[in-house]
């Protein structure tokens, strides 16, 4: 039982500990952290890193009025401890527990369901202007807390612009603590770097402050003066001052593990008018050794004991690689093979097991930060300059790219190959992650093909074909282990698909991942005396209408399964091409992703609970070979 915390109920309840009791309560939310890394996958080093920041945030501000929103949501687990949800901390990210990111069906001091970076500033200066708008005499602050590693995103810079020339009262803490998951880059980060480590600015500053504190009112001719003198020194020191000239008042850097420190400073910016920007310096992994020597590894570790100091792992890795790491391997050998294939990610060299390419090929390996709108941008130049560009990130996030697939990619026809990790169902990191729109989304796009591998064998072949294919390719794959199913060689063929065998009561149609557990479905159909047949699409777009046609005209039961929204996705696709050739969407039955946001659970749970895993699909198969159906051919007469 930790003491403290588990007497905080609500953030009342901080305003009366001690200074040195609020500095124990930081080190039992710390423990409370390393409990839960020991059950099951959390984002656990950036929150080790924020604890005194949220006590400090908690306990200057009454967010049960002001306006506290966190960016990226990842960071909000001692936030959420006190909230009133400790008592359920240990369910976070189990299915049916509490959320891993904001969720403001769990509590009142969530306002927004944050899971992508960057949104923080523009939401905090709409409700800025709408608590303005709508409750001109209630006083409440507003709070945007973002990482360094989300603040290059293009629309972190869009909305300070705006908040600086609408000079509403904002206070923005910029948490710099170095890191995105992996170290971060660009030139934004390094101006950080010199604020971070200006020492001589930084005294300096402080003498200045307490001079300008210290002089009567009227000597404002004098304070302009030191003010100037202030500004200019930091221009001359820090090559520029692109806080304040975007029209927010620069305060810090900060010491972020000091509370009191932090609570003065806090105080300090609440008086100030107009937008202003505190840059708080933390370590991410804070408190626990092993995480702040390697914050990558412990961004999010798999579970772990702690044995003598040092960390032990719980689980050992099975025998089969992830999708991600046989994707990966693909393209080292397509790197290796070809000096115009180039690899560019958006902060997710880790998470997309890139550091081997990093490593191997440093001048032909791009990271570009959490900007993956400008990641597309950059690969239709190398495109045009005569490369071929891959483009690797996770499904979620490329959809914060739709606009440079089209403008930039799809319409100009240029090769970039795009690479959607996480495709499908994520598992504990839930709705905001869960990449299940990217077929919905591509395949409108005219000159994209739309690929996605059956299994561990068709990864490489898909790989080297879309670097051989002359337009604009998109691949996409799961987060799970890359299964194999054990059938003769069939090469990849732009708009084929592999046909396994056909089948007597019907006919499964597998996209991507989906193909092994048809197989399974089909084999145990088998052993209850039901024929079903099973199709590797492999190609969304373009599709095998041919084959299609056939499963639709032909078989008495067709059932499309897919690990993506129903609207749009691949099931549409074949209702349509049986819609354009006349024929009846009778007997087809589409699986896939209800209209709805799915919450956070295992992979495994989720897809049971959607009726996609080898049981659903059976299931689903003796319902629909027992019904009845009508001819496949509309009578046109009728009609």
């Amino acid at each position: 039982m930790l003491p403290l915390l588990s007497t905080i109920q609500s953030p009342r309840d901080l305003q009366r500990l001690s200074a040195a009791e609020l500095v124990q309560l930081a080190a039992e939310m710390r423990e409370a952290l390393c409990r839960l890394a020991s059950t099951r996958t959390a984002h656990f080093a950036s929150n080790l890193g924020v604890v005194e920041l949220a006590l400090a945030l908690h306990t200057t501000f009454d967010f049960s009025r002001d306006r506290l929103i966190w960016d990226t949501g990842h960071q909000v687990y001692a936030h959420k401890m006190v909230t009133g949800r400790y008592d359920e901390f240990q369910t976070l990210r189990a299915k049916g527990g509490l959320m891993g990111y904001p969720n403001p069906a769990e509590s009142d001091y969530d306002l927004f369901m944050t899971g992508h970076a960057g949104s923080s500033v523009g939401t905090a200066l709409g409700m800025r202007c709408g608590d303005e708008l709508l409750r001109p005499d209630e006083k409440r602050r507003v709070v945007a807390v973002v990482g360094d590693g989300a603040f290059p995103c293009g629309v972190v810079v869009e909305a300070m612009n705006n908040a600086g020339g609408l000079k509403k009262n904002l206070i923005v803490v910029l948490n710099d603590n170095k890191m995105s998951i992996c170290p971060r880059v660009g030139g934004l980060a390094e101006s950080l770097d010199r604020l971070r480590t200006a020492h001589f600015y930084t005294g300096l500053k402080v003498e200045v402050q307490r001079l300008l504190t210290r002089m009567p009112v009227i000597g404002d001719p004098v304070e302009r003066f030191l003010t100037q003198v202030k500004d200019a020194l930091k221009a001359g020191l820090l090559g520029g001052m692109f806080f304040e000239d975007l029209g927010f008042r620069y305060i810090g850097p900060v010491d972020g593990h000091n509370i009191t420190q932090l609570q003065k400073y806090l105080r300090m910016v609440c008086n100030v008018e107009g937008p202003v920007l505190l840059h708080v310096v933390t370590e991410k992994g804070h408190g626990f050794p092993p995480a702040a020597e390697d914050p990558t590894r412990f961004h999010a570790p798999a579970p772990f004991h702690r044995e003598n100091g040092s960390v032990v792992p719980l689980k050992r890795a099975s025998g089969r690689p992830p999708y991600t790491e046989v994707v990966r391997d693909a393209l080292l050998d397509q790197m290796r093979a070809n000096p115009k294939v180039v690899a560019i990610t958006a902060a997710m060299c880790q998470g997309n097991m890139l550091e081997p390419i990093r490593d191997e090929f440093p001048t032909r390996f791009f990271d570009v930060g959490i900007c993956e709108s400008h990641a597309v941008t950059f690969a239709a130049g190398l495109a045009k300059a005569g490369l071929r560009p891959i483009v690797d990130v996770y499904s979620t996030f490329m959809q914060r790219s739709y606009d440079q697939i089209f403008q930039e990619v799809t319409l100009q026809n240029l090769p970039v190959t795009l690479l959607l990790d996480r495709a499908g169902l994520v598992g504990p990191d839930g709705p905001t992650h869960h990449g299940v729109f990217d077929l919905a989304y591509l395949r409108p796009f005219p000159n994209l093909v739309l690929t996605a591998p059956g299994d561990q064998q068709d990864v490489a072949p898909m790989i080297d074909w879309a670097l051989h294919h002359d337009c604009p390719v998109a691949i996409r794959y799961p987060k799970a282990v890359a299964e194999v199913v054990k059938r003769p060689a069939c090469p990849i063929e732009l708009g084929k698909a592999e046909v396994l065998h056909w089948g007597r009561d019907g006919v499964l149609l597998a996209c991507g991942a989906m193909f092994s557990a048809c197989v399974q479905a089909s084999e145990r159909l088998a052993g209850e005396g039901l024929d079903f047949g099973v199709v590797n699409a492999r190609f969304i777009k373009p599709l095998d209408t041919e084959t299609m046609l056939r499963a639709v005209g032909e078989s008495p039961v067709v059932l499309t399964v897919e690990e993506g929204v129903l609207m749009g996705g691949f099931g549409s696709a074949v209702l349509e091409a049986a819609a354009d050739a006349g024929l009846s969407a009778a007997k087809v039955r589409r699986l896939g992703i209800p209209d709805r946001y799915i919450e956070h659970g295992s992979r495994h749970e989720l897809l049971s609970d959607l009726g996609l895993d080898v049981a659903g699909i059976v299931r689903a198969c003796r319902q629909s070979a027992a019904r009845p159906r009508k001819s496949a051919l509309i009578d046109r007469a009728a009609l």
